[in-house]
């Protein structure tokens, strides 16, 4: 099968690299190597950061504003889409495929806007404005539909984990078909 996000296209029989770039103050991997405390946003070094990562392999770069870490706090839309769109942009205008990493329609389509070719949601599309978004006409973008455990919709309890996060990504998967959304743009994450 072929993965087509936008103008690219991924062979899925093949490792794909996602880069993950972090233009947060507070993300657990890269939180403020890129963004001040103050959310401001070094986009010429996040900028270099996603270039040595597409060097090193990488064929997506998936940006994030709003850390999603245990315990985060959450930020105004507004501030997320502040900080990824510079960076996003200067991406897209290199011919890199970036994904934006984000549970809000609004910063979804504000990324989109700015080149990014796929939309990458942890709360799996849930929201019907972020299903709107990705099965309006016309639309190409590449989905990441993601579990991100019991916060996605799904409760756990005593049951089987893997059965309940594969039924979850299925259901959630075949929502956004019956939205109109093609089933070669749709990829799953299991999540952590």
């Amino acid at each position: 099968m072929f993965w087509h996000c936008g103008p690219f296209i991924f062979d899925t029989r093949m490792p794909v690299i996602m880069g993950i770039l972090n233009v947060t103050p507070d993300s657990f991997s890269d939180g403020g190597a890129f963004a001040d405390a103050d959310g401001a946003v070094d986009v010429e070094a996040a900028v270099a950061a996603a270039r040595a990562m597409v060097a090193a392999g990488a064929k997506i770069i998936d940006v994030g504003g709003e850390s999603t870490r245990p315990g985060h706090v959450p930020v105004p839309v507004e501030e997320e889409v502040a900080r990824i769109t510079g960076v996003v942009r200067r991406l897209a205008a290199e011919g890199i495929c970036v994904s934006i990493d984000t549970r809000h329609a609004e910063v979804a389509a504000s990324a989109l806007a700015a080149g990014a070719a796929i939309v990458n949601d942890i709360t799996g599309f849930e929201d019907p404005a972020m299903a709107a978004l990705v099965a309006a006409p016309g639309a190409t973008c590449g989905l990441v539909v993601m579990h991100c455990g019991a916060g996605a919709g799904a409760s756990f309890g005593e049951g089987d984990v893997v059965a309940a996060v594969a039924d979850y990504l299925r259901d959630r998967a075949a929502a956004l078909e019956a939205a109109g959304v093609a089933k070669n743009r749709i990829c799953v994450d299991p999540g952590p």
